[in-house]
């Protein structure tokens, strides 16, 4: 594997919204090509993708806000998994985020997606107590 993880291009658009169909990140209230288009608005550096040679197989969107550093749309190709490419993308957007003087990092995980809990376990991240809450500001 020849992995390249280098920042989302326009041209990636339809290759991710497929991958993130694929993987179950999309949800009917959140517009994937509305996320992608606010993404690269706001820091669009932090939106990477991963390709093996012409084939995107992998994501990974960050964010910081100053105060600490979120990861989102982390996605690898399912018939890819174990290949270390999430390892990877979270890795490079750690640097990133280092780089940017950022001294924590946090993400969310559906309470249904149990399978990825050891994943992220091996790269550190401990699971907190928190009451998420959310508003919708601009209807998609």
């Amino acid at each position: 594997m020849t992995l390249q993880i280098r920042p989302f291009d326009l041209a990636d658009t339809e290759p991710v919204v497929s991958l993130w169909q694929e993987t179950g990140l999309t949800r009917p209230w959140n517009n994937p090509y509305q996320d992608i288009s606010r993404k690269l608005r706001v820091q669009p550096e932090l939106f990477l993708v991963a390709l093996d040679g012409s084939d995107l197989v992998g994501t990974v969107m960050a964010g910081y806000d100053g105060h600490r550093g979120w990861l989102y749309y982390l996605a690898s190709s399912p018939a890819r998994r174990g290949e270390g490419i999430g390892r990877k993308l979270v890795e490079r957007a750690e640097e990133l985020l280092i780089d940017m003087g950022c001294p924590k990092v946090q993400l969310m995980v559906r309470t249904e997606n149990v399978e990825v809990h050891d994943f992220y376990a091996s790269l550190g991240f401990e699971p907190f107590e928190t009451w998420n809450t959310g508003k919708r500001l601009i209807a998609d």
